[in-house]
Formats: structure tokens, C-alpha cells, sequence
């Protein structure tokens, strides 16, 4: 595999490459790079062969969006690039804190049709663009109705101000809800979940990816090293380091507790066989998890962008998997045991039956 073995991107004709660039360390923020280095890292992934850039308007204030667009530009390759950005979080709120009560604009924030106007109109001036080819719900503001959200990003769709679009860090029964209502009514619906996923992430194995699979939408899993824990480089008893980890961030310690450190005990040993770094497994293994279409990768050096690529050529074997697996295997409540191997030996007279997208 590499950066130019391309899939569409769920039940849709987008064609993206299996590792985006995401781009959330563009720009002035607590682990960013400034433009050049920004600009090295865009150009080293391009060069590569990859065509799927992920940002977002809040990314660094915009700057990222910014940055992203100026480097398109400079490459005069907008119509071979997959540009992704998304809306949802107030311009007023800070990823790492709590906005303080009031003092904020609300309809500058959120899934309404009037903030995601707004919010568009803004992210095409930042990135020099008059379209996006992916436009993400950032976050579901757990008011605004599915309806309006899905007539919203299909009017946008049929204007041809965005190609497609998809939701991120919401409920599976929302993207369901919103994949039927597009279906019911014939207007374009969503095509990808965008949800925190990793080997001490599995939650959304439960409802979402299910949910993804009956609604054709693809898996873009963010965060596949957990914050930078699955390369290692944090130890038990000593989580001392200068990466994501460290300090003030949206994990805080949770990363830290003993079942994490178990599973990169293992991560460890299978990388070891290998003679792999932990982070390469850590993502081949991702990239291997059924109804992943691409998975979102960040580098602040070069190094670290080449590592990630990689990646891509890492075949685990079905023994290594089981291990992985079993290490880091998510506790579901009962209704997704049900999907379980030998509930289906149950009712198919002992026979290991294969459902659709699996």
C-alpha cells in the first residue's frame, strides 16, 4: 500500500488517499509550526503521492485554513487535492479551555443553517477556494435538529459550494437518522464519520460503526496514536515529555490509566517482531480495521510525516491482529454482543455467517 493505492470514501465516487494530512499543527497554537515548516510537511506529503488535506476554521484561529490555502495555491494543483475543512465550534472557544459564560456571538457557533453559512463563506476566503470537497459538522451542538443540518449541507451541495460532506463527534443515532432522511428524501446525505478511533479508542465499535456501515458512510478515524501515547514514548510511571500529552490538552491524563499501558505492552512486543516503531504498527493497524477508508495523520517534522507514510507497508499477520485485538478489545454493552461471532453461531445453526461490509 502507499499514499497513491486510493478508495472512494464510504458509498461515493470521492477519491482520497488511505493517510490524510491533517493539519490541526499548522499555524500559532500550543504544538504548531510556523509557515515554513508548515509548507515543507504540506509539500512532503504531496510529494508523496497524497491528495487529502483535513483542516478546520478553528484550527489556530484560522490560520491553519489559511495556510492551507496559500500552499494550495503556490502548488497550482487545487483541482488534484481533496480539501476538507469543517465548522461547528465558536471562533469565541478554545479547544483546551472552558469559554468563560456569555460575551460570545451563539449564532457563530454551531449546525444551523446560519452558521454554517457563515462559517463556509469565511473558510473559502481563508483557503482561496470557491468550494470544499468535504465539509465536516466539527461537533453536533446537541440542539439543532438533523433535518435542518441535512437540508442545509444538501442545499450547499446542489449550489455547488461543497462537493460532499460528512459528520464528526456525534451520536451514531444522529448519523443514521441524518443518512435516512437524505435517503427518504433523495437528497444528497453524508458520506464519512469522522471519530476518534486507535487501540485505546474501540468505543464506537459498539454503535458507529455499524451505523456507518448500513448508512455507506466511510470511517476517517482522528487521533489513531492516541495523542502521540501509542508511539511509546510516554512510560508508566513517567509520562514526562514535550508532545500532545503534556500539559494542557483535550485528553488531560485519560490516556494514562493501566489498560493503555497494557495494550502498548503488547503494541510493544508485536512491534518489536517487526522491527517496527510502535506508532507504524499502531496505524497499520487502524488502516486494517474494516469500514476504514483513511485515516488522519499529523506530523510536526518531516521525520514523523515519513514514519506515518510508512506505515502503509506494514502487513500484520492474523495472529499479530488476534493479539492487538484481544489486548485492546472494548467492553460493549448487550446490544452490540449481539453482532458477536457466536451469537451468530446461535441463530445460524452453528454457521459463521458474513454480513454485508464486513
Amino acid at each position: 500500500m502507499s499514499l497513491t493505492d486510493f478508495r472512494t470514501l464510504g458509498r461515493s465516487g470521492l477519491v482520497v488517499s488511505p493517510l490524510a494530512l491533517g493539519t490541526m499543527t499548522f499555524g500559532s497554537n500550543a504544538w504548531g509550526t510556523d509557515e515554513g515548516l508548515s509548507r515543507t510537511i504540506f509539500n512532503a506529503y504531496r510529494d508523496a503521492g497524497g491528495n487529502f488535506i483535513d483542516t478546520a476554521d478553528i484550527y489556530s484561529g484560522g490560520e491553519s485554513e489559511a495556510l492551507v490555502g496559500r500552499f494550495i495555491a503556490e502548488s497550482g494543483a487545487r483541482d488534484d487535492i481533496v480539501l476538507a475543512t469543517k465548522f461547528a465550534f465558536n471562533s469565541a472557544a478554545s479547544p483546551l479551555t472552558q469559554t468563560q459564560a456569555g460575551g460570545g456571538n451563539p449564532n457563530a457557533g454551531g449546525a444551523g443553517a446560519k452558521n454554517i453559512h457563515r462559517a463556509l463563506d469565511a473558510s473559502l476566503k481563508r483557503l482561496r477556494t470557491d468550494y470544499i470537497d468535504l465539509y465536516w459538522m466539527h461537533i453536533w451542538d446537541g440542539v439543532t435538529p438533523v433535518e435542518e443540518i441535512v437540508q442545509t449541507l444538501g442545499d450547499l451541495v446542489r449550489a455547488g459550494k461543497i462537493r460532499y460532506f460528512g459528520l464528526s463527534d456525534m451520536p451514531a443515532w444522529l448519523a443514521m437518522k441524518a443518512a435516512t432522511i437524505a435517503t427518504e428524501r433523495r437528497v444528497p446525505g453524508p458520506i464519512a464519520m469522522q471519530l476518534e478511533y486507535s487501540l485505546v479508542a474501540r468505543d464506537v465499535e459498539s454503535e458507529h460503526l455499524p451505523a456507518a456501515r448500513e448508512g455507506g458512510m466511510g470511517i476517517m478515524p482522528w487521533s489513531p496514536l492516541a495523542g502521540g501515547f501509542l508511539t511509546g514514548k510516554y512510560k508508566r510511571g513517567n509520562t514526562s515529555d514535550t508532545g500532545r500529552l503534556s500539559g494542557a490538552n483535550p485528553f488531560g491524563d485519560s490516556k494514562f490509566v493501566d489498560r493503555n499501558w497494557d495494550i502498548l505492552d503488547v503494541l510493544q512486543a508485536v512491534a518489536d517482531e517487526l522491527e517496527r516503531p510502535a506508532a507504524q504498527v499502531a496505524l497499520a493497524w487502524t488502516l486494517a480495521r474494516p469500514g476504514v477508508t483513511s485515516t488522519l495523520i499529523g506530523a510536526r517534522t518531516v521525520a514523523q510525516l515519513d514514519s506515518n507514510i510508512v506505515s502503509t507497508d506494514i502487513r500484520l499477520t492474523a495472529e499479530q491482529m488476534q493479539r492487538l485485538d484481544a489486548a485492546s478489545a472494548p467492553t460493549l454493552g448487550f446490544s452490540a454482543s449481539l453482532a458477536q461471532p457466536f451469537i451468530r453461531r446461535m441463530i445460524f445453526g452453528g454457521y459463521d455467517v458474513t454480513g454485508w461490509g464486513e
